[in-house]
């Protein structure tokens, strides 16, 4: 079966956007990008400070709430309907309850063809992307870095510590069927 979907699963300043871009340039076909950060983005503000959607502690942790998972299923199930309707597509999340969100995608997804991607990144590496962004709370990095891989089943890892983006991008492409 072709891959339909590629799912790359990392915490915050991995270097998993950068993966998506090199991907969309080196796969022969045209893929779609989704990414959770543009999930939260859509999001309404008053969700984006509320138990009830999600809250970014100052210590770098991050909380979702009912509305919050509410809406998340119906934005999986979304995408996953445009990948059984043709569309090749590649999602950025980052998993904050590891095997709990992949069984989250695995249900959405059924028998859909997908390559399950971790995109590790050392902790204190991961922490100087985030200071040089200046668009994450200073922790979320280090507090992610290795939570969200516990129990998570892959097919394939790569590491952005010390391989570009677009290296890591060949790996994973060398991988689609």
């Amino acid at each position: 079966m072709t891959t339909q979907m590629i799912i790359l699963n990392g915490g915050s300043s991995s270097g998993k956007s950068g993966i998506v871009r090199c991907l969309q340039a080196v796969l022969p076909d045209p893929w779609l990008a989704f990414g959770c950060d543009s999930f939260v983005d859509a999001l309404p503000a008053r969700m984006r400070a509320s138990d009830a959607g999600i809250v970014f502690e100052a210590d770098g942790g991050v909380s979702v709430g009912a509305d919050f998972r509410a809406l998340e299923v119906a934005w999986t199930e979304g995408i996953v309907a445009m990948a059984r309707a043709g569309a090749k597509v590649i999602i950025d999340d980052v998993f904050l309850g590891g095997a709990a969100s992949q069984q989250r995608w695995q249900k959405a997804l059924g028998d859909l063809p997908v390559l399950w991607v971790g995109v590790r990144c050392e902790s204190a590496v991961a922490a100087g992307r985030e200071v040089a962004r200046g668009d994450r709370v200073q922790g979320m990095a280090a507090a992610q870095a290795e939570v969200v891989h516990e129990g998570v089943v892959y097919d394939l890892e790569v590491d952005t510590s010390r391989t570009e983006s677009l290296g890591c991008a060949r790996t994973i492409a060398a991988r689609v069927s």
